[in-house]
């Protein structure tokens, strides 16, 4: 096979990825078969919406790496710069100690506990958090530098609750070796305090960005770290902690498309959420039966059973997630499913709702804004709701 083309290309970085035909084209929206004819040549490139969720997917971060022609980042497209980037940025990238005393422990954790109600609750979460996490990145890495013994402990369990928080906002932003930084910052904080519970969510929170990069056994091998360190049996945080985990072991094997794996972790998710009440959500972390029930949905998807995936959605309760920008992102999953089933109209209503919930998780969710793309193009209502929500996200001019 001619190396030079894109269908040689779009194989190699495939394999390379570990990725077969099947889960490849269930993440795009497409068959194996497509994918088959488009690395064969049988079909022409697809068009630049597609490419870029190619891209995503494969874990590019130029398009060059499989048009072969002039250099297009990928971020450029699918990653939107939020206004006050530099100045988070900037506070993360901080090498001095922040000057000024220590802020106590119980003051300390009120303030991350309404920043992360912030995160939660408002429609623009990174615009409302973006004004705060300066300010309390450099509080609580102060108070984590001088307090000592167990409030030295307590501040550094909040500190990675902050850095948690800046994952959050500068994820799917053109900074991504930030990203790194927050997790592992994060991750370190939570082992200097020697804090299980900690651990355990810096695990779910690290996974997140191996799995952004195709590292699915690193990610799997952070999760069953952090679930050994809880004990179910132990007490409510406990068991959310070690339910999270299992969760984010599901979406990981899914990726990879093991469905056994992927089912039986989710199912002791479930489980754990379950016993946790019906109505239980984590009050920063969000597990609980509502988050399980989103998840499933991107589970299915993600192995590539459409019919599946939109029978779960449709039965979705998303107001039973107390998080604008959690029921934003579980709509674009929604979405996502009903793309792959075909279902171009829903998919559209769907990505609408998610507008409404989350403008800026919308505007920065790189599926929202590679759909909203590439649905513009289709004729008829489809076209025309779409092209107001790619305004609405400022993917067209």
């Amino acid at each position: 096979m001619d190396q030079t083309t894109f269908g040689a290309r779009l194989r190699a970085h495939r394999e390379r990825a570990g990725k077969t035909r099947p889960i490849l084209g269930g993440l795009v929206g497409r068959s194996a078969e497509w994918v088959k004819a488009l690395e064969n040549g049988r079909l022409l490139p697809p068009r630049l919406p597609m490419m870029l969720r190619l891209a995503e997917v494969l874990g590019l971060t130029d398009l060059a790496d499989l048009t072969g022609d002039q250099t297009l980042p990928v971020a450029s497209v699918t990653r939107a710069g939020h206004p006050a980037l530099d100045k988070v940025a900037a506070a993360i990238q901080r090498s001095p100690l922040p000057a000024g005393p220590a802020t106590r422990v119980e003051v300390l954790r009120g303030l991350v506990g309404q920043a992360w109600e912030l995160w939660h609750r408002s429609t623009t979460e990174r615009t409302a958090v973006a004004g705060v996490l300066p300010g309390l990145l450099a509080e609580a890495q102060r108070s984590a530098r001088r307090l000592d013994g167990l409030a030295r402990r307590q501040a550094l369990v909040e500190l990675a609750r902050v850095y948690h928080l800046t994952q959050l906002y500068l994820a799917h932003q053109p900074y991504p070796e930030l990203v790194w930084l927050a997790a592992d910052r994060a991750m370190s904080a939570a082992q200097d305090a020697d804090d299980p519970a900690a651990i355990a969510a810096a695990g779910w929170y690290y996974a997140h960005v191996y799995r952004g990069t195709n590292q699915i056994d690193a990610a799997e091998q952070v999760l069953v770290d952090a679930a050994t360190l809880v004990d179910p049996a132990a007490d409510d945080e406990q068991l959310a902690r070690w339910g999270q985990a299992q969760l984010g072991l599901a979406l990981g094997h899914s990726k990879a498309g093991r469905a056994g794996q992927a089912w039986r972790a989710w199912d002791a998710a479930d489980e754990a959420a379950g016993r946790l009440g019906s109505t239980y959500t984590h009050p920063w972390l969000m597990f609980g039966p509502a988050a399980c029930a989103t998840y499933a949905v991107t589970i299915e998807t993600d192995l590539c059973r459409p019919g599946a995936a939109v029978r779960r959605a449709g039965t979705m309760d998303y107001r039973a997630l107390p998080s604008c920008t959690r029921r934003a992102a579980a709509l674009i999953e929604g979405a996502r499913a009903h793309v792959l089933h075909r279902g171009e109209l829903a998919a559209v209503h769907l990505l609408g709702r998610a507008l409404r919930e989350s403008v800026d998780t919308m505007r920065h969710h790189p599926y929202a804004r590679t759909a909203a793309l590439e649905l513009s193009s289709r004729p008829g209502v489809v076209g025309e709701d779409a092209r107001e929500l790619a305004l609405a996200i400022g993917v067209m001019g």
